[in-house]
């Protein structure tokens, strides 16, 4: 292995490292990405977002990114040198490629970040919404009971209130009309 190293122009072996090195931290990466890790824990953030700010979504430049050009860049310049092309060729088409990748993992990293749900329950999509009361509710308030109802996409159990005349018990069908600022759901008998 050695003797075939040494046999290398220095525009080869610059290609050969580049590629080989590139190609150790990229598995590690994606090794990490599989298990739950993240380059974060290689000492250091480097695709740090500020607290607050929304970020600039599409990040072109990354840890991640850089790896996989330098990866694109050195096996496609290894497999241009092989091919007889010329140094320039050679240079040119291997930045094209690694570019191409850098891009590639941009826009996938940016589209599989917008998949991403917060999981935060905004009451505000509970107006308007029909369920079923799950804990009898009082009487004009009188008494905060539970209501089933769909919000977001998911079944949830949420407190709530009436200002109807009677307890609202176990599989009166509701609508929400109003939401506290406390986060407790105001209904109404759907069929008076």
């Amino acid at each position: 292995m050695e003797q075939w190293f040494i046999a290398l122009t220095l525009f080869e072996k610059i290609y050969w490292t580049v590629a080989l090195i590139s190609s150790v931290i990229f598995v590690v990466l994606i090794i990490m990405t599989l298990i739950g890790g993240d380059a974060d824990d290689m000492g250091g953030d480097v695709d740090a977002e500020v607290d607050g700010d929304g970020g600039i979504g599409f990040q072109f430049l990354s840890f991640k990114n850089l790896m996989g050009f330098l990866v694109i860049f050195g096996w496609s310049g290894i497999a241009c040198m092989d091919a007889g092309l010329s140094k320039g060729i050679t240079i040119a088409i291997s930045m094209l490629c690694g570019l191409v990748m850098m891009t590639a993992m941009a826009a996938l990293f940016y589209y599989l970040a917008k998949l991403q749900s917060s999981g935060t329950l905004k009451l505000k999509n509970a107006l308007n919404q029909i369920g079923e009361v799950y804990l009898t509710i009082g009487a004009n308030r009188s008494k905060i009971g539970k209501v089933s109802i769909n919000v977001q996409g998911t079944l949830r159990e949420l407190d709530a209130l009436t200002d109807e005349d009677m307890d609202l018990v176990q599989s009166n069908v509701v609508q929400v009309k109003e939401i506290t600022v406390n986060g407790i759901l105001i209904v109404e008998l759907l069929n008076k």
